[in-house]
């Protein structure tokens, strides 16, 4: 099969800035993709990754290069985002690891054949789900947590026994290329590949056929990821952004509920897909709920949040002042509120009297700023969420479970998690996705390998009961529907199915 044609170079990759030692940044041109995708298909189709032991030595690998370069992940992720030391080990590398060590205790479950109910012309046959490779996939992570998102879905293509080429986000200058230097060194050259490329290079690149597209990152660069996948039928996971409720019920421990809140929304500086994006407040509790937030950010970051180790920066002057632009146009700031634009820092901020209508409830936010919202009751906080695009999370704190169960039954969303937040997307025994417009697909564990794998139904047959099978052949004869029809009704009283087919 001749290979695809390579789109015009002139909209290619564009070079990033600059590199952790002032040189001009590497960047992958469009005959190197190219080569890097033809390179990793003569790996797969040697059958190079097929083997349990090549992909235990991989995922060990991958281990491996997190445990020896912790401090270099730290300082990229501290240039990129300033993001303190104890948010990189915790909530990128740490969670990788466990993904990577769930996978090499689970791998050989993983990869047996899954035996099947048979019926009463298999009953002497094997019925199995064989999972297979699907081949070459494309993994671009998001910049909000640029190890965890490229290196989390990894763990799962390379368990399920996939070459890859992995798209760090260009935003993320300092880890990208961290990434760049470091997976050579000990991942397997022929079969994993790292490149740099911009966010309007994506869809061109998809377009070059792979097996699998992995994209994590906003709804309007999904959209355009999934119509470039759609022009070559290739199946896609989408992990996309939205708006995530938050409701807080007047029966609930509020300091509790406030740190949780406080720490989820404004970790990270607030750049989160996982995120609470606003809270719907009972009206009784709103009052409480704001002097404790104002309580839990002192606490939290001192007086004076800019001087604080232990919160962020916003990655780049165009979600500054994009974030900035929402807040300033929105409700009331009764926490926070200054910024300073040389160093992209905007403060933890807390803003009230907040209308449906305001742009920060129009648009995804990535950046600390908490609306808060006043329902009436949980039932008016189920007809708000219901009414907006299905959220990829939705959060409830109260200590009445018939409230949590409800919101729980009575919401749709990609996830849920009742008195605490962001947590249900990091467990490796949990699928975390999306659904309706905050994406498709899922992962994590067990789910990232079935992502990128194939359950190929398999059904080994010998050559007896030729006398019960002999019925299927022509001639037709009305006998022969007789006695299948027969067969069926009685397996039907027995097994509740049909069982002779």
């Amino acid at each position: 099969m001749s290979s695809p044609p390579s789109p015009s170079p002139n909209r290619w990759f564009k070079a990033l800035r600059r590199t952790r030692l002032g040189e001009p940044c590497l960047r992958t041109y469009p005959l190197e993709c190219v080569d890097l995708l033809r390179r990793a298909r003569i790996a797969f189709q040697a059958g190079r990754t097929l083997k349990e032991g090549f992909r235990l030595a991989q995922l060990e690998a991958v281990v491996r290069m997190l445990e020896e370069h912790e401090c270099d992940f730290v300082d990229a992720l501290g240039r990129d985002l300033h993001k303190p030391r104890f948010e990189t080990v915790v909530f990128e590398l740490i969670t990788v690891k466990n993904e990577a060590l769930h996978a090499i205790s689970n791998l050989k479950k993983w990869m047996e054949p899954q035996s099947v109910e048979k019926n009463l012309s298999t009953s002497l046959d094997e019925c199995l789900v064989i999972s297979e490779p699907l081949g070459v996939v494309f993994i671009m992570g998001t910049w909000c947590s640029p190890v965890q998102m490229c290196l989390v879905p990894l763990v799962g293509a390379i368990a399920a026994g996939n070459c890859a080429l992995i798209s760090p986000s260009e935003y993320t200058v300092h880890t990208a290329e961290l990434l760049h230097r470091l997976i050579p060194f000990y991942l397997d050259n022929e079969c994993f590949h790292v490149v740099l490329a911009g966010i309007s290079d994506l869809p061109e690149i998809v377009e070059l056929k792979f097996d699998h597209v992995f994209f994590t990152g906003n709804r309007e660069d999904g959209s355009k990821i999934a119509l470039a996948a759609a022009r070559t039928l290739t199946p896609v996971t989408l992990i996309l952004g939205g708006k995530n409720p938050c409701y807080v019920d007047q029966h609930c421990d509020i300091a509790t509920t406030v740190q949780r809140i406080a720490w989820a929304r404004f970790h990270n500086a607030g750049q989160s897909i996982m995120a609470p994006s606003y809270i719907l407040c009972h009206t009784d509790v709103k009052a409480r709920l704001v002097q404790a937030l104002k309580c839990c950010l002192m606490q939290f970051y001192g007086p004076d949040p800019r001087e604080s180790r232990s919160f962020g920066r916003m990655v780049n002057l165009e979600f500054f002042n994009r974030t900035r632009e929402l807040l300033w146009r929105s409700g009331k700031v009764v926490v926070g509120g200054q910024v300073t634009e040389a160093e992209k820092y905007i403060a933890p901020t807390v803003l009230t009297e907040v209308a449906e209508s305001d742009p920060i409830m129009q648009q995804e936010v990535f950046g600390p700023v908490l609306p808060v919202l006043t329902v009436n009751d949980v039932d008016e906080a189920i007809a708000f969420i219901n009414k907006q695009e299905k959220p990829l999370c939705v959060y409830a704190y109260s200590t009445n479970n018939k409230v949590i169960s409800k919101l729980m039954s009575e919401t749709s969303s990609g996830s849920f998690c009742s008195n605490d937040c962001i947590f249900q997307s990091l467990m490796v025994a949990l699928p975390f996705g999306g659904v309706g417009a905050c994406g498709m697909g899922s992962f994590h564990g067990r789910y990232s390998f079935d992502t990128f794998s194939h359950r190929k139904a398999c059904l080994l047959r010998g050559t007896r009961f030729e006398c019960v099978t002999y019925l299927r052949y022509p001639p037709y004869e009305d006998r022969n529907l007789s006695l299948m029809t027969w067969a069926c009704t009685l397996s039907q009283k027995s097994q509740g199915w049909c069982q002779i087919m």
